[in-house]
């Protein structure tokens, strides 16, 4: 099968932004593809973290993908900086990468604008880090939304750099656009959810059914002068109602829309119960995984072994391809 990798930063709970835009597709992809998902931890210390608390907050991120379904029978899962030969590669890339690529870069723009009290060159390498990640396990499939796209055409700059000085090494990657939906704030449905804009606006993994509730009868409907269009609100609530597999209270509340009788509380009830209710298996393994964080660190470090083993077979011919051994 062909090698995939995929990561997601561990930078607090996982939400249903996340899961419907991302995490769904990754439980398919492991039926398909020889998989590596890493916990990128060493991305996320770009940004302000506390040291104290960021063992947890990986382990935490391990156990939601563990919970939702990610099985590490069928993939490799892992921590990156388990896998020291993440930063190594990464080194050698950076000889390669000229410096207008980054700085035409428009993810860094954007983080700098959020971060300007630690804009630092971790925030600014970033996308040689991620080729690194890629290219360390030779992945032929890396799955992307359209805002990475950007960083794979970097990665594909440093294939081609690589293989013009040192010799055919690497296939030029082949993105997988992500099928996943696109999740709108709760409280600014014109952004995306995101843990940035408060915990008001997204609904965790692990948030209880109270609190789903609440944040969902809370949810921001119309706004601005009425029209004809659905506003941006209600669309991301009917989305939501939809992607949670609630087919008939969707067809049932649209047809009420159309005929200009929809209740947005009867809406944000029905679209509460639907999350809480797929929601529930996912927190009943989580429950039991917490019970039992011993498994969890040894299925990490089972996977930074085997991962290991394929980034250090790897690094060496990279190395002798460069001259450095």
């Amino acid at each position: 099968m062909k090698i995939l990798l995929s990561g997601i930063q561990p930078t607090g709970e996982i939400h249903i932004g996340n899961y419907l835009g991302a995490l769904k597709n990754w439980l398919e992809l492991q039926d398909k593809y020889q998989c590596h998902f890493m916990v990128a931890d060493l991305h996320s210390i770009t940004i302000d973290y506390n040291p104290a608390e960021y063992q947890e907050t990986i382990l935490n991120t391990a156990m939601d993908l563990l919970a939702i379904g990610i099985d590490p029978k069928k993939s490799i899962l892992f921590v990156q900086s388990q896998v020291p030969q993440h930063t190594e590669l990464c080194w050698y890339f950076n000889t390669l990468t000229p410096i207008a690529e980054l700085e035409r870069m428009t993810q860094f723009k954007d983080k700098a604008s959020q971060h300007k009290e630690n804009i630092n060159t971790g925030l600014f390498d970033y996308p040689v880090l991620q080729a690194a990640d890629i290219l360390l396990y030779k992945s032929e499939v890396v799955p992307v939304g359209q805002d990475q796209l950007q960083h794979l055409e970097l990665t594909n700059t440093i294939v081609r750099k690589f293989n013009n000085k040192f010799g055919k090494y690497y296939e030029e990657i082949k993105p997988v656009i992500s099928e996943g939906a696109k999740i709108m704030s709760l409280t600014n449905p014109e952004k995306k959810m995101s843990k940035s804009l408060g915990a008001n606006n997204l609904i965790a993994l692990s948030d209880e059914p109270e609190v789903i509730r609440k944040k969902i009868m809370s949810a921001v409907t119309d706004t601005g002068p009425a029209s004809d269009a659905m506003s941006a609100g209600v669309k991301n609530l009917f989305d939501l109602l939809k992607l949670f597999n609630a087919t008939l209270a969707h067809q049932k509340l649209t047809s009420a829309y159309d005929n200009k009788t929809l209740k947005y509380s009867e809406l944000k009830t029905e679209l509460a119960e639907a999350i809480i209710k797929n929601l529930q298996p996912i927190q009943e393994r989580k429950k039991k995984l917490l019970q039992n964080k011993k498994q969890v660190v040894k299925i990490l470090a089972d996977g930074a072994k085997k991962a290991g083993k394929i980034a250090g077979k790897n690094i060496l011919e990279i190395k002798k391809k460069m001259g450095l051994l």
